[in-house]
């Protein structure tokens, strides 16, 4: 064989071997985490469920661990997609005092622009809830006295309403959280209307309002706690903005978005369909009667049609 047929051989070769690793590389899983906290594992398992479903390869790695390592295994790399809060970009990007996370839309529109820029992360539809400290009655008192916005519980506690209420010294005590509620929408909880309990666990501040602890009949919470629904807490709308939007949403890798474009498709119904009541109880089933995870989600995106 001549040189210039062993070059055109050895190009051919390469080429095909280039070839055989493209096709590889575009096969590769899509590894899919989450945070190790209740809702992670079941965002988590929405999307890797969703995704699988829809035939785009995908390793499981929900519950991989805290903020800081799943987010930095997503920019290294480790990581295709897994589950974020909006309201993180504050911190991610050292904002925190912008009122702009306040705002659900200027919140997502801000934090999916600089996370582009910065990471080429591809911030997906988000859901329509909000993971954000909340203030949450009773469902009996709130039926009875029609309680569904802050301005309800200010209207309530005017007229001389009995009210106590379980938190922890840090919601209490932190300009942010119950002193920027109070200041906001014009009322004052005296220290007899107050259960202070060691810690920041929501599970107690619930578990203290269901069985009505001292008389407790109110309970610091998150938005979208799993015990909300299941133990009937009514979170109190903060129509005033007071704390920045968490709406959970999707963060996939460019890279992995251009090789599997489908996801954004999969995974837009699937989002849509999280409101607040239902990321609870999906929550509520893990959290407080003990269904696995996956099996939750795995009935949800049934109940879809995904």
């Amino acid at each position: 064989m001549s040189s210039l047929g062993k070059l055109l051989s050895r190009a051919l070769a390469l080429l095909a071997l280039w070839g055989v690793m493209g096709a590889v590389q575009a096969q590769s899983s899509v590894v899919v985490a989450s945070k190790i906290d209740t809702e992670g594992a079941v965002l988590g398992q929405l999307i890797y469920q969703a995704l699988k479903r829809g035939g785009v390869p995908v390793e499981d790695r929900t519950q991989l661990g805290a903020t800081n390592i799943v987010r930095n295994a997503l920019i290294a790399g480790e990581v295709g997609i897994y589950p974020e809060y909006t309201g993180n970009g504050a911190f991610f990007f050292d904002s925190a005092d912008s009122s702009l996370w306040k705002d659900a839309g200027q919140g997502y529109a801000k934090v999916k622009q600089l996370d582009f820029e910065a990471n080429q992360l591809v911030w997906l539809q988000p859901a329509n809830a909000n993971n954000t400290w909340a203030m949450s009655v009773r469902g009996d008192l709130a039926r009875a006295h029609g309680l569904k916005t802050l301005d309800d519980l200010a209207r309530y506690l005017k007229e001389g309403g009995d009210f106590k209420f379980a938190a922890s010294a840090e919601f209490v005590e932190s300009p942010t959280a119950l002193p920027a509620f109070q200041a906001a929408y014009g009322f004052k909880l005296g220290s007899e209307q107050l259960l202070i309990l060691s810690g920041g666990n929501t599970a107690a501040t619930i578990r203290a309002a269901s069985l009505q602890t001292n008389g407790v009949n109110a309970a610091m919470t998150y938005g979208t706690d799993g015990g909300l629904s299941a133990l009937d807490l009514q979170v109190l709308e903060d129509t005033r903005g007071v704390q920045p939007v968490y709406q959970p949403a999707p963060v996939v890798r460019a890279d992995v978005l251009e090789a599997y474009p489908q996801i954004a498709t999969l995974l837009q119904p699937v989002f849509a369909a999280l409101d607040l009541q239902t990321l609870q109880r999906l929550n509520g089933e893990v959290a407080v009667l003990g269904a696995e995870p996956a099996k939750v989600a795995a009935a949800f995106l049934d109940h879809l049609g995904q």
